[in-house]
């Protein structure tokens, strides 16, 4: 099948274009199955349609930006041992994923857990409300689940999110089996008590279980902080989709459809989201788009200036990303810029990092990574 030999792009983006692409030639019982696996999230639905109003307008027709929540829960075969379930889930990893219009380019933006924001009035699973608040990221999705977190962002951005992801342990680690493995490089070796991780240095091909210790270690690595195992993530997410887009797996039946049925289970999304023609309608178009046009950064930020354990937003760096974001402006990255520095650069960069040109004003830059720049070498 043609589509299944397009050049796929960043995480979720990849993972995406193969349960649509792929599922044509698996026949209609099998895509059945596939679009059932899906799980729609009507309640998030009902409580974004409660504030309608309030949320932001959509600048560009057809610029999309997506929320992807990496959910911490326990809940489910497996996850047992990395913390008794308490019924209440953690957003472990927050991305959000800009498409821009045309699908030329696509950003990742990681939003720290413990970045320190304005959280709207939300709705627990019980019923009840909460008081707007001023709290960690990560309390937003714990508190009021997806469309806490929606809201949260939207709030923090100014960006509309038009469509949100939900992957919990399981379906991560599924994914990660799917596609036997995925290869990544590691400095130093690793022994990590509490995520259960002992890698030596090198190159390393990761299975489900290592993969999850590997995205979700902190203390123990580098230099402890949660800017470091974003940087982490988002490397691992560009291995991911290189492994994704290879013709081992996207041309192996055998190989293809356990990653369909993996990736799909996994995925709990807004309604528009929930079949395999959701899916496609948001990625179709995204094949053309090349490796260092997909973009990995974190929001600018710095230790919040009470607690240190705590990040706050670096401005005016971070609302010159959201303006970008809103408007569907180019973002440029960079690894030359330092890891905590938050620090947006205007240079001699056209819209996509090249020496050129320049538009006006310039399109600031961000320390961060492409899909491009993975590997060992």
């Amino acid at each position: 099948m043609r589509g299944t030999r397009r050049r796929w792009v960043g995480y979720a983006v990849g993972v995406l274009a193969v349960l649509v692409v792929g599922s044509g030639g698996v026949g209609w019982v099998l895509y059945t199955q596939l679009d059932g696996n899906i799980t729609p999230d009507e309640a998030a639905a009902a409580e974004l349609a409660r504030y309608a109003k309030e949320r932001p307008t959509a600048l560009v027709k057809d610029a999309q930006n997506v929320l992807l929540i990496g959910s911490d829960s326990r809940a489910g075969d497996g996850n047992g041992r990395y913390g008794k379930d308490s019924g209440t889930e953690r957003s472990d990893t927050t991305i959000l994923l800009h498409l821009s219009g045309g699908r030329h380019r696509a950003t990742a933006v990681s939003v720290p857990r413990d970045l320190m924001v304005d959280m709207p009035a939300c709705r627990r699973a019980d019923g009840s409300r909460t008081r707007p608040m001023f709290a960690m990221f990560n309390h937003a999705f714990e508190t009021g689940g997806s469309a806490c977190a929606v809201r949260t962002v939207e709030k923090l951005t100014g960006v509309r999110i038009d469509h949100h992801v939900v992957v919990d342990f399981s379906g991560f680690k599924d994914m990660v089996d799917a596609v036997d493995g995925v290869k990544v490089c590691v400095a130093e070796p690793i022994a990590d008590k509490a995520a259960g991780l002992r890698l030596p240095a090198g190159e390393v091909t990761l299975d489900g279980e290592q993969a999850l210790g590997y995205v979700r270690a902190r203390k123990s690595l580098g230099d402890g902080s949660d800017t470091e195992r974003m940087d982490r993530q988002q490397r691992f997410l560009a291995a991911l989709v290189n492994k994704v887009r290879s013709d081992d797996v996207l041309l192996n039946p055998v190989k293809l459809y356990p990653l369909l049925d993996a990736a799909t289970s996994a995925l709990t999304t807004d309604p528009d989201l929930a079949s395999l023609r959701g899916l496609y309608e948001l990625v179709r178009g995204l094949g053309d788009i090349p490796t260092e046009h997909v973009q990995f950064l974190t929001v600018p930020r710095e230790s919040y200036v009470y607690n240190a354990n705590r990040d706050q937003l670096v401005e005016p760096e971070a609302e010159k990303l959201f303006e970008q974001l809103r408007t569907d402006g180019p973002v440029v990255v960079s690894k030359k810029l330092p890891m905590n520095s938050g620090r947006a650069e205007s240079g001699e960069h056209g819209p996509y990092g090249l020496k050129g040109p320049s538009p006006s004003p310039p399109a600031p830059t961000f320390r961060g990574s492409t899909a491009a720049e993975g590997g060992c070498g």
